[in-house]
């Protein structure tokens, strides 16, 4: 039995719109304009799936009163070949899907317990395109890795069919080339069942040039000119833009419906917003983090904010992120790990994100690569580091971001040394590496750091002090502490020397502790302790008694 079911285009300043379908009587209908900006038509249809798409008259000065054909701006689904919307009709009401979550009641963990694993899904899988279904299948190996959070890089439909997402054309519909709605929210149930969270990266800058909103009405949208011309990207969203008519800002509702639908619809844990420096309004992007925790109630949500050059003052106190994107870590980390040396203050800074003025654990998010990088393997190569020490550095590195106070991230394939460069073609991960002994036992060593960071308190805590500080041979040592008990006691040999015999005589507790790398114990007492301290290596200390 047909239903009523209503199409809606929001285009306040425009004249006229029809809806396009082939399954209207002659292909076309006029929509009926009321005084909310909205034009609106009900269609009585059957269960089933339509493609259509709005015919307006433009308000674009490079299109002014033609009329275009675009997809709806509200589509959650896109065919993206024949560029149209899909609206699915089921028991006379429109859906997204039927999918049935199976574990909303999931305990899932804590931003102060969070270790970051960084994807894109079309290379993670080590396919030359990969599927949400791919990486389902790879849910346990994460599993197994330890790491209780997943940020995917943009999923959001962009053309092409390869790239990796910063383009958004259609901001409430999936990639499709990536699988069905239903695939999504599969993968997000999969997840919450393992007790991982998961962290969507959006952009919320720039859109696609064909972005549906640019051909409706280009100003009421977007900024005429760019705020930081060097860095643009696409058309900019203009979030000062106040409809007095109407008493909205276009731009921010236009964005709230689009952060409320992904909370809603697809239960996800938290947001990266890419580009904030770009974005330059701060008091927006408090409104919207503000009304993304409150959607997201009463699951704790997290918010980070990818602004380059970081400012600490994005996430510490009134500021609009939870956390900052922390890229001065990598840049710090890898001239360390490639031997060009750093300054010992510089090394301090690594650890202890107090230094650099972020003020609790959740400030920062910390990696030693990213996205916008090449893998650390790729960079020792470039420097002539291979083979063991090459794995001893990278080493080195996990222990650095694993310990440091910050919540850990890591990018796909570091934890077993993936080796290629930066590059936006597909890079699938060369899974055939944990063949290889040292690669194996790389992925050993984080799934034993990472396993740590998420079981003891210490390293989850806004608690650092140096003990120990020797810029003459390059070695620091450090203490995490939980109120509760627990500690952690890190000692880094950030020179290409081995030390043997290095006394510390100030640990902060006299009896066993256990080395968590090499898996033994030591007796302290007195605070004093002798250790050999191979170059470029960390020594981790976990209090026992």
């Amino acid at each position: 039995m047909a239903e009523g079911i209503e199409f809606e285009l929001w285009a306040p300043y425009n004249e006229r719109a029809l809806l396009v379908g082939e399954f209207l009587e002659d292909q076309t209908v006029a929509m009926q304009k009321a005084s909310d900006g909205y034009f609106r038509t009900t269609v009585e249809l059957a269960d089933g799936r339509y493609a259509y798409k709005f015919r307006v008259q433009s308000k674009s000065d490079f299109a002014l009163d033609a009329w275009v054909e675009i997809v709806d701006p509200y589509a959650t689904r896109v065919d993206e070949i024949e560029q149209s919307a899909i609206a699915l009709v089921k028991d006379g009401q429109r859906i997204v899907d039927d999918y049935v979550w199976q574990h909303e009641a999931a305990e899932l963990p804590s931003n102060e317990s969070l270790v970051i694993y960084e994807m894109l899904v079309q290379d993670f899988a080590g396919e030359p395109s990969g599927t949400f279904q791919a990486v389902i299948e790879r849910l346990d190996y994460l599993k197994s890795l330890g790491v209780n959070a997943l940020e995917l890089m943009p999923v959001q439909a962009c053309p092409g069919e390869t790239g990796w997402g910063y383009n958004t054309r259609h901001y409430f519909a999936l990639r499709s080339d990536y699988g069905e709605p239903s695939d999504f929210k599969q993968l997000v149930d999969a997840c919450h069942a393992r007790g991982m969270r998961v962290i969507l990266d959006v952009v919320l800058n720039h859109s696609e040039a064909e972005s549906p909103l640019t051909q409706i009405d280009y100003s009421y949208w977007y900024r005429q000119e760019p705020k930081d011309p060097d860095n643009s990207w696409g058309p900019e969203f203009d979030y000062d833009h106040y409809d007095e008519h109407l008493d909205s800002y276009p731009a921010r509702a236009f964005m709230q419906a689009v952060i409320n639908f992904w909370i809603t619809e697809y239960h996800i844990d938290g947001l990266r917003f890419d580009a904030v420096k770009q974005i330059a309004n701060p008091e927006f992007l408090n409104w919207l983090t503000d009304q993304a925790g409150q959607t997201a109630q009463p699951k704790t949500f997290y918010s980070i904010g990818e602004r380059i050059p970081e400012k600490p003052a994005l996430s510490v106190y009134s500021g609009p992120m939870d956390g900052c994107w922390r890229d001065s870590f990598h840049h710090t980390c890898l001239p360390l790990l490639l031997g060009k040396g750093i300054a010992f203050d510089q090394l301090k800074q690594l650890v202890d994100i107090t230094q650099s003025g972020y003020q609790s654990a959740i400030d920062a998010i910390n990696f030693i690569t990213s996205h916008d990088h090449g893998h650390l393997m790729a960079d020792l190569a470039a420097a002539d580091v291979f083979d063991q020490a090459a794995f001893k550095r990278a080493k080195l590195g996990a222990a650095l971001v694993l310990t440091a106070m910050g919540v850990p991230m890591i990018w796909m394939g570091e934890e077993f040394g993936e080796y290629k460069e930066k590059t936006l073609d597909p890079a699938p991960l060369d899974w055939s590496l944990l063949d290889s002994p040292p690669n194996a036992e790389l992925l050993d060593y984080y799934q034993g750091l990472v396993n740590l960071r998420t079981a003891n308190a210490a390293l989850q805590s806004s608690n650092l002090a140096f003990l120990h500080e020797n810029p003459d041979d390059c070695v620091l040592g450090y203490v995490r502490w939980h109120e509760l008990g627990s500690q952690v006691v890190v000692i880094v040999n950030a020179s290409n020397r081995y030390i043997a015999n290095y006394e510390i005589d100030q640990l902060p507790e006299d009896g066993g502790w256990h080395e968590w790398t090499k898996d033994y114990d030591v007796q302290v007492e007195g605070g004093r302790l002798v250790i050999d301290l191979p170059e470029y290596e960390a020594q981790v200390l976990v209090w026992s008694a």
